[in-house]
């Protein structure tokens, strides 16, 4: 029953984009001192959202226009490298991985209210 609301949908959604961005976040710091690595990032749910609120068609099955369950593409973040070539910034990193924490938390939250909202 609670699959097939919008709401809980896009909390589902939302706290997969943040699980998804924190993986990320991980790879970044655990590869913070890699010769040559360059930092990663998913782009934020609200950008993600945006984009698909411009689709004409919504994929209903799995597999259905090739659009459901489509995971974000990381892509690299643009700037300056440590004299290594390496450009993952810590203090970034954290920031990052607060915001996210934020997020999701953000989207159990709306999944909690929407589920105590049908209960009652």
């Amino acid at each position: 029953m609670f699959e097939k609301l919008e709401l809980t949908r896009m909390a589902q959604a939302m706290a997969a984009n943040a699980g998804a961005r924190l993986g990320v976040i991980a790879r970044n710091v655990a590869n913070a001192d890699t010769p040559g690595f360059r930092a990663m990032e998913i782009p934020s749910f609200s950008e993600i959202y945006g984009e698909g609120a411009a689709l004409p068609m919504k994929a209903t099955l799995p597999g259905h226009q090739g659009l459901a369950g489509a995971e974000p593409v990381a892509r690299k973040v643009p700037g300056a490298g440590s004299p290594s070539g390496n450009t993952v910034s810590l203090e970034e990193e954290m920031v990052k991985a607060a915001s996210v924490r934020q997020d999701h938390e953000m989207a159990l939250a709306i999944y909690r209210s929407t589920s105590d909202i049908l209960r009652a």
